[in-house]
């Protein structure tokens, strides 16, 4: 048996004043840039610097005893988690979207280093918690302190797999008019032409579905972040003599499954917004969409 402490693997991403100094190449480049749209380094050397001073808070967090991995969000997909893993995402909500799908159940330590700019939804602790945050985590006590999101998986009938924490797209890449055919859990079946559907999560159902849901003034009852449910939306869909608009919403509970027929080439299908990593389907290509077997394990809970 290992005698060796569990690894704490810390996720951020770069900062803007990171990004701008890697674009133009240098500090006075990059002010000079921001000048011309009206604003300043300043700004953002004072965000890097809360950013950095989040992140060496965590670091001294750790304890000694313990491993220490690092990984930037570009390098997400490169990254080798371990299954007794800790992960402590610090930055914003989006972060630990971005790191969900690959993970398969190690426990989600989320720190905001930034309240007043940050909601705080998924990161919702402040970096001096980290001490009883690890404590916790490596503990008796995680399964006790950890909240079970409902995550979104989309599979291909060629074996693909796509896994996301908010939602789903299916849909053109460019948001324009895609046909397919629809097919949900009740056996209903529709061909239609639409600017793509969303298949959510109750985590999900606080953003992009949840504007879907407000736009349409819809009667659905949006699932919480822990249900076993999922909620669905076509974006404006596009009634013709070949196309429908009855199938439109919906939910699906747990085991439930919403298809989707491309009718078109050059469909795509992303999750938590990120179109760099996404599936294609090809005319005459499925895609069905569930609640995914694997669910995110956030740490939630201090003082148990």
């Amino acid at each position: 048996m290992s005698t060796l402490g569990p690894r704490a693997v810390v996720v951020h991403r770069c900062t803007e004043l990171e990004e701008l100094v890697a674009r133009h190449g240098t500090r006075q480049q990059a002010a000079f840039f921001l000048r011309t749209r009206g604003r300043s380094l300043e700004e953002a050397e004072a965000r890097h610097e809360v950013q950095r001073a989040a992140l060496a808070t965590v670091a001294a967090a750790i304890p000694l005893d313990w491993r220490r991995g690092r990984v930037e969000r570009g390098d997400l997909d490169r990254f080798l988690f371990a299954p007794d893993d800790i992960v402590v995402a610090v930055g914003q909500d989006g972060l630990v979207a971005n790191v969900a799908k690959y993970l398969r159940g190690q426990p989600v330590i989320g720190i905001n280093p930034d309240p007043a700019r940050n909601p705080g939804t998924l990161v919702p602790h402040p970096p001096a918690a980290a001490p009883e945050l690890l404590s916790a985590a490596a503990s008796e006590r995680v399964d006790r302190a950890v909240e079970r999101r409902t995550m979104v998986e989309a599979r291909t009938d060629d074996g693909q797999v796509l896994t996301a924490l908010n939602e789903v797209y299916v849909g053109h890449p460019s948001h324009q008019s895609a046909r397919y055919r629809i097919v949900v859990a009740d056996g209903r079946s529709e061909r239609q032409s639409s600017s793509g559907l969303l298949v959510g999560t109750g985590t999900g159902c606080s953003g992009w579905c949840r504007s879907a849901w407000l736009e349409r003034r819809s009667g659905l009852e949006l699932p919480h972040p822990g249900a076993p449910s999922l909620a669905w939306f076509v974006r404006e869909a596009w009634p013709s003599p070949a196309t429908g608009t009855d199938c439109t919403e919906g939910l699906l509970g747990a085991g439930e499954e919403l298809a989707v027929v491309a009718e078109s080439d050059g469909l795509v299908v992303f999750g938590d917004g990120i179109e760099s990593d996404r599936l294609v389907l090809g005319w005459g290509q499925e895609v069905t969409v569930s609640q995914a077997s694997i669910h995110l394990h956030l740490v939630a809970r201090t003082g148990l």
